[in-house]
């Protein structure tokens, strides 16, 4: 892909809620102790690779692991907060199992991917969500062309680049990991989105996988 840009995107380190399994969304919740190590195990696999530019979500789990990695380059971290995770509204800090119980009508269309559907008390719907990541991936290709790129967001953000690299529906239930901390490339240009490498994870002790849906 000539003039590419290609991306490092890295799901943030472990959370407390990623260990239960609850939904953070727009929730603020910082690195547990495992994300920590994670970030800096992260940061020294990443020594050696130059990066142009380096971006993450504003929310302190990315930012954190973002400004850990980044602190042995001495380089800049630019936080963009189109980087967040999917809102979630009412289904925020709850597991889905708490979600299906209090918001039974909501659920399942969640849960199935309906494209359209909201979570309740002002979420974002799948559709809304994949639109704003790949508008802010593109963008951030289209100010570096032909550079390296490193960014630091979350786990539904880097489902919504694998599909759009793969021709992957949204409404197909996801087949691929999303593990903390991991390594995951793609090149991109104004012709298209390429997979180049997912889920490198031999830098990590342990990764905790995203609840699949």
């Amino acid at each position: 892909m000539p003039h590419s840009t290609k991306i490092c995107l890295i799901r943030h380190g472990e959370t407390d809620w990623n260990v239960v399994h609850r939904l953070q969304g727009h929730t603020d919740i910082p690195l547990n102790a495992t994300g920590l190590a994670q970030a800096e195990a992260t940061a020294t696999v990443l020594q050696s690779v130059h990066f142009d530019a380096m971006y993450c979500s504003d929310l302190l789990r990315a930012a954190k692991t973002a400004r850990i990695i980044a602190a042995p380059k001495k380089q800049q971290v630019i936080a963009e907060p189109r980087l967040r995770e999917r809102h979630f509204g009412a289904f925020q800090g709850l597991t889905w199992d708490e979600a299906k119980e209090r918001y039974p009508s909501h659920y399942t269309p969640l849960r199935e991917r309906v494209a359209q559907a909201t979570p309740p008390q002002g979420g974002e719907s799948l559709a809304e969500f994949s639109n704003r990541i790949t508008t802010v991936l593109q963008e951030i290709a289209s100010r570096h062309p032909g550079q390296t790129v490193l960014v630091v967001c979350h786990g539904g953000c880097l489902d919504v680049a694998y599909r759009a690299a793969t021709g992957k529906p949204l409404s197909a239930h996801r087949d691929f990991p999303l593990g903390n901390a991991t390594l995951n490339w793609l090149s991109i240009n104004p012709q298209g989105w390429r997979l180049d490498k997912w889920n490198e994870e031999n830098h990590l002790v342990d990764t905790r996988e995203e609840v699949s849906t």
